[in-house]
């Protein structure tokens, strides 16, 4: 197998296009590749799945220790031909600025993997050499693969960059990429547009620009040996067969965590996707319900209008079946949700709250989390991590109960959230569930019990 990671020396260097350019030009020679994203963003693995032709996995240092993300790894990239791995923000970025915990150099040095490093070029000259320079030596654990240089002027500006990265690293200039206007992908107050909303680049301009990056030496450089340490030890609780998760994966809902979903099909339970967008009901024989994140602000009239399925959900809840909703999934199990344009709009209303878009993040990094009473994802004094980002804010928080204490690392301040209401949790924290497998299990106990409960009648 091949392997490689792309990195980059800041955020907006051009690290997603590279790796979309690099997928597509090799999924081009019928290789099957097995895409990866750094961090906890769901974005940019979602626009990776789209050109690689399945789903990405999160690696990520801080959220899931060692065993775990190697686990993760293996699993993903058995049977596959090309592992691409893409980097988040610089590559020595992480949760500290004293420590690489949390960096893509992390993952990079914890699954030996080579790194691609792509620099934004469009304002630089002989000095982009002593940038080169300074990541080479910054970390002697990494090892290098080559240069991508995006955002060229065109050749002769080429030529002097190559010239003088040769003279100050031994680091190669696989390739470059001119300013592309075709590969851009839009953006908004959370990042890029989602792929869900068909908004990926073209594959045949990935493809052209993966042509010019050096392909055939990149797989050259880049053999992967597994450890012998990637034994899938992660503990699992299955016999779970027969158990039915609702899914809510559309427009407006698409931010998983694809091994929150793996984790739950390895204990047995079967994935049900519908669309509370477009269905006009839930699928049948369902036996709970999962709401990922996502843009629901952007679709709460069509959202609103669907009043079939709001009832369904209404009744799901009423019957005391399981539903966990994470961040745009909590905004749409609310009441009423308030929009930037002044609109406020009916959801499906088994939580008794409103919530109001707000124009800056309310909440934004790692988040560690400890029930502070047994819910439906484990009992009191349970641990898990996860990562918090969004733009709403919840505008009746005191008539719920909460039963997450949670810790923000990146602010250091502490809250009681993990809002619950029935057989409701409802919060804004994306939970890894890779990060403690004991809570896909709980999610399906409680699943289990409601469905022998409903036979029973």
């Amino acid at each position: 197998m091949k392997a490689l990671l792309v990195a980059g020396t800041g955020s907006g260097v051009g690290k997603t296009t590279v790796a979309l350019a690099i997928i597509a030009a090799l999924r081009s020679r019928n290789l099957t590749i097995q895409p990866f994203k750094c961090g906890p963003d769901f974005i940019d693995g979602g626009h990776l799945a789209v050109a690689a032709g399945c789903p990405a996995h999160n690696l990520d240092a801080w959220m899931l220790n060692a065993e775990a993300n190697r686990a993760i790894f293996a699993r993903a990239t058995a049977g596959c031909e090309v592992a691409v791995v893409e980097g988040m923000m610089g590559l020595f970025d992480g949760a500290t600025g004293s420590s690489e915990e949390g960096s893509t150099a992390e993952i990079a040095k914890l699954l030996d993997l080579p790194v691609v490093l792509v620099l934004d070029a469009s304002n630089s000259a002989r000095s982009i050499a002593a940038v080169v320079r300074g990541f080479e030596a910054f970390d002697q654990g990494l090892r290098f693969a080559g240069i991508v240089l995006n955002q060229v002027s065109g050749d002769a500006h080429f030529r002097l960059l190559e010239s003088a990265i040769r003279q100050a690293s031994e680091v190669p200039v696989i390739g470059w990429l001119p300013v592309d206007a075709d590969v851009a992908i839009p953006e908004r107050h959370l990042g890029l547009h989602t792929a869900a909303e068909g908004t990926s680049a073209d594959i045949s301009t990935l493809i052209r620009l993966g042509n010019r990056l050096g392909i055939d030496k990149l797989l050259s450089v880049t053999d992967y040996a597994p450890r012998l340490e990637t034994a899938f030890t992660t503990s699992t609780e299955p016999g779970y067969e027969g158990i039915r998760v609702g899914i809510a994966r559309d427009r407006a809902f698409s931010f998983y965590y694809e091994d929150n979903l793996s984790l739950l099909r390895e204990m047995g339970a079967e994935i049900v996707p519908f669309s509370p967008i477009t269905d006009a009901a839930l699928p049948m024989n369902l036996d709970a319900l999962y709401f990922g994140g996502g843009y629901p602000e952007l679709y709460a009239p069509h959202l609103s209008s669907n009043r079939g399925m709001l009832r369904d959900i209404r009744d799901f809840a009423e019957a005391n079946k399981p539903i966990y909703a994470e961040c745009g999934g909590l905004m749409y199990l609310a009441e009423k949700l308030a929009t930037l344009d002044g609109g406020t709009y009916t959801m499906v209303g088994i939580l008794p709250i409103s919530i109001e878009m707000s124009r800056s993040l309310v909440h934004f990094g790692y988040s560690e989390v400890e029930f502070a009473q047994d819910c439906l994802l484990g009992e009191k004094g349970t641990t898990v991590r996860g990562h918090s980002f969004h733009c709403s804010r919840i505008v009746t928080p005191h008539l719920l109960r909460c039963v997450y204490r949670v810790h923000y690392s990146l602010s250091n301040r502490t809250e009681e959230e993990g809002f619950v209401c029935g057989g409701v949790l409802g919060t804004y924290i994306h939970l890894h569930f890779r990060s403690n497998p004991a809570l896909a299990s709980s999610f399906l106990r409680k699943a289990a019990s409601a469905q022998a409960f409903a036979e029973v009648r």
